[in-house]
């Protein structure tokens, strides 16, 4: 594993390493991601509306560090650095992107205010200690802090959770994050909405919503996380019986009110904290 003294400094970058410091901590979900994230850069491509807001969120930060990166989605050109720490989630990022470094949310090898404004992008639910990781991200960020996550109590009641996969839902309940605690922690950041397109191209775990016959896909499957964290025995009935509703146009029926919508607010959040 990559420690900060082996990081290659860009020669216009403004990080420095904090002495002795080291990414060894690992993040709870570097297991999940490091087995899931092999597809991880076909099945989670960047959707360019939710892209405009989180660049929109980030307002004139000139220099940004991507907490939690993955394969680098939304990150905007001006970001110096990502952290992350599944190196299965690093080999995948497009040539041309940010540095990446091996290390934790939760314990970041950076000096303090680092960057005018640090991201975090559907990832504080995987993190080990959420208040370390908001801790890190005061830290390292000098102006901004946005992060993209989801209100649990909305999400949950999203069609495939409430009506197929209420058994799969519950590995989500033991790791969601309230958003209005994680915007205390924040220090009193604004909570946005951000509504998923029908068609959206990041395939998280509601972007389907209008497109209930992907989530019979095993490969749309690999790439949300609470699929590769439940017991295939667990899913599978639910999904069978997704696949016999949709054959009998019962789902179609059931759910007709959303075949004409552009967009449905699925739980999905911004939260934009100014320092």
């Amino acid at each position: 594993m990559a420690v900060w003294p082996d990081f290659p400094p860009r020669s216009q970058s403004p990080l420095r390493a904090l002495p002795g410091a080291s990414g060894k901590r690992i993040l709870r979900g570097v297991t999940t991601y490091n087995s899931i994230g092999a597809t991880y850069a076909y099945t989670r491509r960047p959707d360019p509306r939710i892209a405009a807001r989180i660049h929109q969120a980030l307002g004139d930060a000139a220099t940004v560090i991507n907490v939690g990166a993955g394969t680098g989605s939304y990150e905007p050109l001006h970001t110096v650095l990502a952290v992350e720490p599944s190196s299965v989630m690093i080999a995948q990022r497009p040539a041309g992107s940010a540095r990446a470094l091996e290390a934790s949310a939760e314990s970041i090898p950076l000096a303090d205010d680092s960057a005018d404004a640090a991201m975090a992008l559907l990832t504080v639910h995987h993190w080990s200690d959420l208040e370390a990781g908001v801790r890190e991200l005061l830290r390292i960020a000098r102006q901004r802090i946005v992060v993209f996550t989801f209100d649990h109590d909305i999400n949950r009641r999203f069609w495939l959770l409430d009506e197929y996969l209420p058994e799969a839902a519950a590995v989500d309940d033991t790791r969601a994050v309230a958003v209005d605690r994680l915007a205390t922690l924040l220090g009193g950041a604004r909570i946005e909405t951000v509504p998923i397109p029908h068609d959206c191209t990041d395939g998280f775990l509601a972007a389907f919503w209008r497109r209930p016959e992907a989530y019979l896909d095993p490969q749309v499957r690999a790439g949300i996380s609470m699929f590769a964290q439940t017991r295939d025995e667990v899913v599978q009935p639910g999904l069978a019986r997704l696949s016999d509703d949709l054959s009998s146009g019962r789902w179609h029926q059931r759910h007709a009110d959303l075949l004409d919508r552009q967009a449905l607010d699925a739980g999905y959040r911004l939260l934009v904290a100014d320092l």
